[in-house]
Order: C-alpha cells, then sequence, then structure tokens
C-alpha cells in the first residue's frame, strides 16, 4: 500500500546556510591574549563552532617552531577532533634596531647609541588561509573568519562578491598604551569594509564569548 503523499509538507525555501570557519591563529591569540586578557581554550571554541554555528568545517591556521615536539603533539590532538589543521614553521626576523643621539655629560660631544630591539617571530598563513576560503566560496555557504589584519580585506571583498556572507570574528577594543597612543589588533580596512557591507560582512565580537571559550587558568 502506498503511503499517501501529505500535501501540507512545507519546503523551507530557506534551508540553513552551511557555515566554515577560517582561524588566523596569531591575529587571533594575540588579540585574546594582550586586548582582551584570556586564552582560548581550542577544544572549547570547536565544540561551540560546530554545535552553536553548526560549522561543517574548521580551518586552523598556525606557525610552529622546528623541533617543537609538545606544540605538534598539541595541534595533532585538535586535529584529531576535527579541526583542519594548517601548519607553517616560523621565521626569525631581526627586528631594525634604532639609533638615538646622546650628548656626553662629561665632554659635551655628541655620541650615537644603537638599541638593539631584538628579533620577533613570525609565520604567514595568509595564501593558505585564502586559497581554502577561495576554494569554498558559493552563494550556499557563510563564512566566520577570525582575525583582524587587514591584509584578509581583499579575499573578503573577493568572497563577498561570490554571495558568502561573513562573520569577521575578532575585537574591536583599543588599548591605551600613552596618553596620545592605542593599539588595536582590529584594522582600519576591515572596520570600513563593514561600514560599507553591513548586509553581508557582518562583525562578531570574539569578547561576547569569552566565557564559554576561555581557558581556565587550573588548565594553563
Amino acid at each position: 500500500m502506498n503511503t499517501p503523499i501529505d500535501v501540507n509538507i512545507r519546503i523551507n525555501p530557506n534551508p540553513p546556510k552551511t557555515r566554515y570557519a577560517f582561524i588566523d591563529v596569531p591575529n587571533t591569540e594575540s588579540t585574546t591574549n594582550q586586548i582582551l586578557g584570556f586564552i582560548i581554550d581550542w577544544h572549547k571554541l570547536y565544540n561551540h563552532l560546530v554545535n552553536k554555528w553548526n560549522c561543517e568545517k574548521v580551518f586552523f591556521y598556525s606557525g610552529i617552531q622546528k623541533e617543537d615536539i609538545a606544540k605538534a603533539l598539541e595541534y595533532k590532538e585538535l586535529e584529531n577532533i576535527g579541526y583542519i589543521v594548517n601548519l607553517k614553521p616560523f621565521s626569525i626576523y631581526k627586528n631594525r634596531d634604532e639609533y638615538i643621539k646622546l650628548t656626553c655629560p662629561e665632554c659635551n660631544n655628541e655620541i650615537t647609541h644603537k638599541i638593539s630591539r631584538g628579533v620577533r617571530w613570525k609565520s604567514n598563513c595568509d595564501v593558505e588561509l585564502s586559497v581554502d576560503a577561495t576554494n569554498h566560496a558559493n552563494t550556499d555557504v557563510e563564512y566566520l573568519i577570525f582575525t583582524g589584519d587587514g591584509d584578509f580585506e581583499y579575499l573578503i571583498r573577493d568572497v563577498v562578491g561570490k554571495g558568502v556572507k561573513t562573520y569577521i570574528v575578532s575585537s574591536a577594543k583599543k588599548i591605551k598604551i600613552t596618553p596620545r597612543y592605542f593599539i588595536s589588533r582590529f584594522s582600519t580596512k576591515l572596520r570600513n569594509l563593514i561600514a560599507t557591507n553591513r548586509n553581508s560582512v557582518i562583525f562578531k565580537d570574539i569578547n561576547d564569548w569569552k566565557m564559554i571559550i576561555r581557558k581556565e587558568i587550573a588548565e594553563v
């Protein structure tokens, strides 16, 4: 006996979008650590993105020091729970030395003093993130892009042009360093992009998730 067709069944004309998350780890970590004062628990973040935001894929882009076995094992564990982990070895760059003019108090001669600014570790995964985001872009998906880096403005404009609604997850908070100087990890380029594309580019403050995704002090 054939089962009668229920003609009253309604098909949702706007089914939920597939979502992908792309995490610029160095930028996101510096935002939460330096600006907001908390450390991300990557397990908690993954669960939040999958269970609350219905993310089908979560891409994780970070640098790693050669022979850092502990960090490699940590990232392998993240891969095991579901992250798509993309790693690149850190490169070491020497910061430019600063030269200042000093006057000797005894002989009154001017001397030049060099101040070493040390080195910085840098791993740039911008290309990998951009390629993955471009390859997945179509009108049936939405993106959560974790970064405050203005270098991604071009990428976001491109995927939005392909119909991808994009959430930029970061913090616009500014920290006062001197009476006239503030620092922020959220670029002016991205601020302007959001202001001119309010329907397709949406800012999401990662600090709103602090109580959900932070690592407890006892776990550090």
